[in-house]
C-alpha cells in the first residue's frame, strides 16, 4: 500500500497516545501539509495541555465533541474533507472498567459503532482502530501473541475493546470498507495520566508516597515507547493493507516488580539519593480481579513493512523519569484539577 493521508481526523487527540500522535504528525512528518482535526469529548483524561507545542499550528484543529454523535464526526468530515480516521478515543483504564463497566461498553463498544457508521456513509475514508493486546487474555511463561491469536480477554475494558475490534473486521467485510486494526503493548512515555503505573511510581517516589503493587508484583508486561507506537501508526495510515490487523509491541518485556525497581534505581540516581529511601516505599496490595499474568507481543508483521521500537528501555524511561521531574507545572495541573477548570472556561461553556 502506499496510502496517501492528506486531512486525518483523530478521535481522542487529547489523551495520552492521541496527544502523542498529533505532535508526531505535526513535528516530524515530512511535508504534511493537510489538517490534523483533533476530535476530543475531554472526560477526565482528556488534556489539551498535552497539545500546546502544537496548538498554534495552522494544520491543527480542535473540536469538542462525543463520538457517538454521528451527525457532528459526519459534518467534521465533510467540512475538513476528511479522508483519514485514526481511532484513539476510548476508556482504557482496567481498575475503573472493574468499578464501572458500562462507561466502557458505551465509549469502547457504542462510540466505535457510530464513528464505522459515519465511515459507512462516506466509504472513501480509510478508517484505522487503536486497540490493545489485552484483548488475546493472557500468556503463560513462553510464547507471544500473534495477529493470529484467539481472543480471551478477562477484564470488562479488554471485552469492550475486543467487541470493539470485531465490530471493525465486521464493517470491513460487510460494507467492504477499508479499514485496519493495531493492537499494541502497555504505553508509557511523557504526558501519561498519573493512573498508570509508570508514571504513578515516578511521581510517588518524588513525593516518597507509598509505591503499591498488585499481589507480588510478579505480572509482565511488554512496554513500547509511546512516541515509537505514533511512529509506528502514521507508517500504517501509509502502508497498512485494508483489512489486517498489526501488532505493535515495544519488545521489553519486564516484572512490573522490577520496572519499579528500575524506576527507583533511576529517580534515585537524578536525584543523588539513597535507593534505599525510596525502595522502602513499596507496599505489597491485595491483587485486582481477573489479572493477567503475562503480555508479550511477536511484532514481526509490522516489523516487514520498516518500524523498529526503541532498542533501549533504559534510555527511554530516563527520559521518561526527567520528563516528569522537568515538568511540574504539567503534573501540579493534572494532580489539583486544575486542568479541568481550564477546559471548562475556555470550551465547555462555548
Amino acid at each position: 500500500m502506499n496510502r496517501k493521508v492528506i486531512n486525518i481526523l483523530v478521535t481522542g487527540g487529547a489523551g495520552f497516545i492521541g496527544s502523542a500522535f498529533i505532535r508526531y504528525v505535526l513535528d516530524k512528518v515530512p511535508n504534511f501539509t493537510g489538517k490534523c482535526v483533533n476530535y476530543d469529548l475531554l472526560t477526565y483524561a482528556g488534556n489539551l495541555e498535552n497539545l500546546k507545542s502544537v496548538e498554534d499550528d495552522p494544520r491543527y484543529v480542535f473540536v469538542q465533541g462525543n463520538i457517538c454523535d454521528e451527525k457532528k464526526v459526519e459534518q467534521i468530515c465533510h467540512e475538513y474533507k476528511i479522508d483519514t480516521i485514526i481511532h484513539f478515543a476510548a476508556e482504557s483504564h482496567v481498575d475503573r472498567s472493574i468499578l464501572d463497566p458500562e462507561a466502557f461498553l458505551k465509549t469502547n463498544v457504542m462510540g466505535t459503532f457510530h464513528i464505522l457508521e459515519v465511515v459507512k456513509r462516506n466509504p472513501k475514508i480509510h478508517f484505522h482502530h487503536v486497540s490493545t493486546d489485552e484483548v488475546y487474555g493472557c500468556l503463560g511463561e513462553e510464547g507471544l501473541f500473534t495477529e493470529e491469536t484467539a481472543y480471551q480477554p478477562n477484564s470488562p475494558y479488554s471485552a469492550s475493546k475486543a467487541a470493539s475490534d470485531h465490530l471493525v473486521r465486521a464493517y470491513s467485510k460487510t460494507y467492504h470498507l477499508s479499514t485496519c486494526i493495531s493492537n499494541c503493548s502497555n504505553n508509557y512515555g511523557p504526558f501519561q495520566f498519573p493512573e498508570k503505573l509508570i508514571p504513578l511510581m515516578i511521581l510517588n517516589c518524588l513525593k516518597r508516597k507509598s509505591l503499591p503493587v498488585y499481589g507480588e508484583g510478579k505480572n509482565v508486561r511488554d512496554w513500547l515507547f509511546v512516541d515509537d507506537h505514533a511512529e509506528c501508526l502514521w507508517m500504517l495510515l501509509e502502508k497498512g493493507v485494508s483489512g489486517e490487523t498489526y501488532n505493535i509491541g515495544g519488545e521489553q518485556e519486564v516484572r512490573n516488580i522490577d520496572m519499579i525497581h528500575l524506576i527507583i534505581a533511576n529517580v534515585a540516581k537524578i536525584l543523588n539519593i539513597e535507593s534505599s529511601e525510596l525502595l522502602s516505599l513499596i507496599t505489597y496490595v491485595k491483587d485486582r480481579p481477573g489479572h493477567d499474568w503475562r503480555y508479550a507481543i511477536d511484532c514481526s508483521k509490522v516489523k516487514q513493512l520498516g518500524w523498529t521500537p526503541s532498542p533501549s528501555l533504559q534510555k527511554r524511561l530516563i527520559e521518561t523519569i526527567e520528563w516528569y521531574i522537568n515538568n511540574p507545572e504539567w503534573v501540579n495541573h493534572v494532580e489539583s484539577g486544575v486542568y479541568r477548570q481550564w477546559i471548562e472556561t475556555n470550551y465547555q461553556k462555548r
